[in-house]
């Protein structure tokens, strides 16, 4: 990058200085994290969020009237307001969970005990993660159904052709990410929940690779379930958001029982609160969904268009600084296409590409990415190297990058 920044790069300059771990040296050498896909760094608001709580306003949640625990409370409810706020969607429709994974099988397990019967289908995209292909694979041994496949294209994107033709009356649910992890392909979501709605089916969007880099509007797009992880969105790890609509969770069964979803209690049998207490058995995680509330306040703060259009020129510097080097294969050409990618090198294994660039300081992702029919379909070898971008990333850090994987290259090849 040349000496003079943008207007646009002086900004998240600064905002790169509020991510603590950020400032942190490997092996003596400046720490470039281009792993956000697994996991997103936090900033300092979010770390102090957490520990203000722990430290000053402890306290449990709905189970008491003195001070801290009514503090505790109304913290507690205006998370779940700020996660309901930033989808566009009601607060009732949102229920805490420990994560996307944990999301995912919760709807896998109480939606298809509702509404999934033998013979019936689930659709799920050849591109999907093992957490929004494997639920579903139990859930229909368990019910006597069977997942059919969304086929892809050469270029990543998804087959809409096949698509359609897939979609029958025998089909209840289609599962599907909003963004791949391995490829970054952005999924045409609100045309893919139209053609399952007008077929009489139900649609989960995973939202793990989408919510922290692009606005997203329940009400528009209309899915009937939404997934996303709190450490993908820059809060703390152990939570999650499952949004669902209000009709659905009605007759879905609670997926956990104990305290907190629980309306009346007698020897033989109980009866359960509507939703979202409904699905959160047990103390919930209080200072998490804390934690969770001020990171979506922080993202919110820049505004997602702005983070949308700044990993987007990163995305498309960092392609451009490594398309030329010899032997170097970038992995499908999606378009849309959000801010990652994986790339294979010509006789080099990735594991030793990770290895070599950690040496560096340089942090990214390596192996079956946890799509492994995804990898085979594509490569045939089941392991890539992935680089994930967020807005706290520079462009320093992509020419690091291309400059260390230029020289692997070179010395692998020697």
């Amino acid at each position: 990058m040349g000496f003079f920044m943008n207007e646009r790069e002086l900004f998240f300059s600064r905002v790169r200085t509020q991510f603590p771990m950020l400032s942190q040296k490997v092996h003596d050498l400046p720490f470039v994290y281009l792993d956000s896909a697994a996991t997103a760094q936090k900033p300092e608001s979010v770390i102090e969020a957490m520990a203000h709580f722990y430290r000053s306003s402890y306290g449990p949640v709905g189970r008491a009237t003195y001070y801290f625990a009514e503090r505790a409370s109304e913290a507690f409810a205006a998370a779940r307001s700020r996660v309901a706020t930033f989808l566009d969607a009601n607060a009732s429709e949102i229920i805490f969970t420990r994560g996307a994974t944990n999301s995912i099988n919760m709807v896998a397990r109480c939606f298809c005990q509702a509404f999934i019967r033998s013979g019936d289908e689930i659709l799920v995209s050849a591109m999907e993660h093992h957490s929004n292909l494997v639920p579903w694979q139990e859930a229909a041994r368990r019910h006597g159904a069977s997942v059919r496949i969304i086929p892809l294209l050469p270029s990543g994107a998804l087959d809409m052709k096949a698509y359609a033709n897939l979609l029958s009356r025998k089909t209840k649910l289609v599962a599907v990410c909003h963004m791949s992890n391995v490829l970054g392909t952005i999924n045409p979501i609100d045309t893919i929940i139209r053609a399952a709605h007008d077929a009489g089916a139900r649609v989960l969007v995973d939202g793990a690779q989408s919510v922290a880099h692009m606005p997203i509007s329940i009400r528009s797009s209309d899915p009937d379930f939404f997934v996303f992880s709190g450490h993908k969105l820059m809060g703390p790890t152990g939570i999650g958001i499952l949004y669902g609509k209000a009709e659905l969770l009605d007759q879905m069964p609670p997926y956990e029982f104990g305290g907190g979803m629980i309306d009346v209690v007698s020897e033989q049998e109980s009866s359960f609160v509507p939703a979202p207490e409904k699905f959160e058995a047990g103390t919930p995680m209080i200072a998490e969904a804390i934690g969770l509330g001020a990171a979506i306040d922080f993202l919110s703060q820049i505004g997602m268009s702005t983070i949308e259009a700044w990993e987007k020129e990163l995305l498309d510097y960092g392609l451009d600084t490594i398309r030329k080097l010899p032997g170097l294969h970038i992995v499908g050409e999606p378009q849309p296409q959000g801010p990652l990618y994986s790339f294979s090198v010509d006789g080099i294994h990735p594991l030793d590409i990770a290895t070599l660039f950690d040496a560096e300081g340089i942090a990214i992702r390596s192996g079956n990415l946890c799509a492994q029919p995804l990898l085979a379909h594509l490569r045939g070898k089941g392991t890539l190297g992935r680089v994930s971008l967020a807005c706290y990333n520079t462009k320093q850090d992509l020419d690091r990058f291309a400059e260390v994987l230029l020289r692997i290259i070179q010395k692998l090849h020697e």
